[in-house]
This record gives structure tokens, C-alpha cells and sequence, in this order.
């Protein structure tokens, strides 16, 4: 077993309680970073025992957290500002995703943690005018200047959802098409949670240091995806634009009225509708974690895991 501690900044959200889950089945002992407003029942269900209580906002709690003995021998990031916990505790998700990052990455810094493994986002080095993608790229920056041993798994458009209302839908025989006719590199959360296990314990540290895509083999559009979810589940499964088009037509007319947070997802929205959410370096992704996981395979994960099939 392997009892090496991990600390996961943001382990009680959708995403950091799967990466909870994939480190403990490697044995790692967790160390749950959660904010005092977390709900922590997932955790414990999972067996976390060790809990740290810090926000990203407060340098001298984020201190003390990763001082904390035993020592970490990484740190694994995934909170986010933007997000609906942030929504309901009226926080503010910018200087949460830009100061709040560069707290922690100085916390890192100084209690000596050997790296640091930072959830990004894919082609944030590609949208420097969508707050959202542009302060994941500032992040990795800081990594770099302050000399803080890093890995960016620059993670592509979830195939769950981070509020998971596929399965629901797909019951329905609908798949939710966020942006018809485009396509998107995709990833199944909890495989970007193992990878994320992979590099906090087993990746050298020679392959520090560097951004790596991570997503499927292939982009897809939603049509694809539907067909996907058709073929594993044996009935029809269609794609449904989410947002009507005279929605999405009169978005860049009324997301200045939006609330910030809204506002901001307006703006990705629009720049995914582009097209440019798509990984170009599958190579380094295949290197250092092995062969890119399909569209099909994802899926059929998906539907064993939510009980479709």
C-alpha cells in the first residue's frame, strides 16, 4: 500500500472527491482541503479522515494546512472560483481563481511540497480574452516563476458535466448538446482523476514542469456522442441543443447584464462555439499516461457507472 500523504485542494467538489476516490484506491493517504461551507459527507463516505480547513483567500490558513505533518508529497488542485458553490456563498470566483491560486502556489512554495499537480483547462494559452480559461494560463505561469514543481493537466470539456444532468436526460433518450455541429475534445471525469494520481505518485520528476492536453482520442460533437450513447445502450439516443438558437443568438447582446459569473460563462460558451476547444498535441498525453481513452469507452464507463446499462 501506498500510504504517502496527498493533499486535494477542493477534495469535496464533483470532480475532487473522484480524484479522492482514484488516489485512495492507490493507497495514498488524503488530506482533504475543504472550506469551512463544504459539505464533507461525500468524503467521509469514502473513508477521507484527514481534513484540513483553509480557503483559498486566506495565505495564513493555506500555510498552516500544507505544513501540516505528515508532509504532502503533492498537492492536487482542483477548486474553482467559478462554480456554484461560489455562487452560493457570494464568493468571489476572479480573485479566487487568480489571487487564491497564487496563495496556494506560494504555500506550496514554502512548506516545500515536491509538486504540484494543477487542474487547468484545455487551450487556456489559446483564450486570453475568456476570464475563465485565462486565469488557469496565469496560474501556470506563476507555477513557473516562483519555481514551484508542477504538472497542468490541461483538461478538456467534461462528458459528466460538472452538475451531472446527462444520465437524466439520456434515460429520456436525449443527449444535451451544449454546442451543436462543434466539436470538442471531451474527457470522462474520473479518468482525469486517475491521471491526476498518476502524476501526484507515480509520474518521474523529470516530467515535471510542462502543460499536457487531456482528453479522448478524438474530438466530437454531440450528434457523435449521442451515437455513442445509441450503440452502448442498445435504444436511440439523440443530440438536443441545450440553449435555443435565438438563445444563443442574443447571448453577446445580454451577457453584459449578466452577474459576473454568469457573464463569464456566457463568454466561454461563445468562444467554444468557435471551435477551438480542441486538443492539437495528443502525443504527450499518450507518453505519460498511456493510450488516449475513446469516445465509446468513456461512454460505456459512463453508463456502467450511472447504472444505464
Amino acid at each position: 500500500m501506498d500510504t504517502r500523504t496527498v493533499t486535494v485542494v477542493g477534495a469535496s467538489g464533483t470532480l475532487g472527491s473522484e480524484i479522492v476516490r482514484a488516489l485512495l484506491k492507490k493507497g495514498a493517504h488524503v488530506r482533504a482541503m475543504v472550506r469551512a461551507t463544504s459539505d464533507r459527507s461525500k468524503l467521509v463516505a469514502l473513508g477521507v479522515t484527514d481534513f484540513v480547513v483553509a480557503d483559498l483567500m486566506d495565505p495564513a490558513a493555506l500555510q498552516r494546512a500544507l505544513a501540516s505533518e505528515p508532509r504532502s508529497v503533492a498537492v492536487i488542485a482542483s477548486a474553482a472560483g467559478f462554480s456554484a458553490h461560489s455562487a452560493r456563498t457570494q464568493g468571489d470566483h476572479s480573485r479566487t481563481d487568480t489571487e487564491g491560486y497564487r496563495h496556494l502556489v506560494d504555500a506550496a512554495r514554502q512548506a516545500g511540497i515536491p509538486r504540484f499537480v494543477l487542474v487547468s483547462i484545455l487551450a487556456c494559452d489559446q483564450a486570453p480574452d475568456v476570464p475563465h480559461f485565462a486565469q488557469k494560463l496565469m496560474t501556470e505561469h506563476y507555477l513557473a516563476q516562483k519555481g514551484q514543481p508542477y504538472l497542468a493537466l490541461r483538461a478538456g470539456a467534461f462528458l459528466d458535466r460538472a452538475q451531472d444532468v446527462v444520465a437524466g436526460k439520456v434515460r429520456l433518450g436525449v443527449f444535451p448538446d451544449i454546442v451543436p455541429g462543434v466539436p470538442m475534445s471531451m474527457i470522462y471525469s474520473p479518468d482525469l482523476a486517475r491521471y491526476a494520481a498518476h502524476a501526484a505518485l507515480d509520474l518521474p520528476a523529470a516530467e515535471l514542469n510542462q502543460s499536457v492536453d487531456i482528453c479522448c482520442d478524438v474530438p466530437a460533437t454531440g450528434t457523435l456522442v449521442a451515437a455513442a450513447f445509441t450503440q452502448v445502450l442498445g435504444r436511440p439516443v439523440v443530440a438536443r441543443p441545450v440553449f435555443p438558437s435565438f438563445v444563443v443568438a442574443l447571448l453577446p447582446l445580454v451577457a453584459r447584464f449578466f452577474p459576473p459569473r454568469l457573464r463569464d460563462q456566457a463568454r466561454v460558451l461563445a468562444w467554444i462555439r468557435k471551435g477551438g476547444y480542441v486538443s492539437h498535441d495528443s502525443q504527450r498525453q499518450h507518453r505519460l499516461f498511456g493510450a488516449l481513452p475513446t469516445i465509446d469507452d468513456s461512454v460505456r464507463r459512463y453508463c456502467r457507472d450511472k447504472g444505464l446499462c
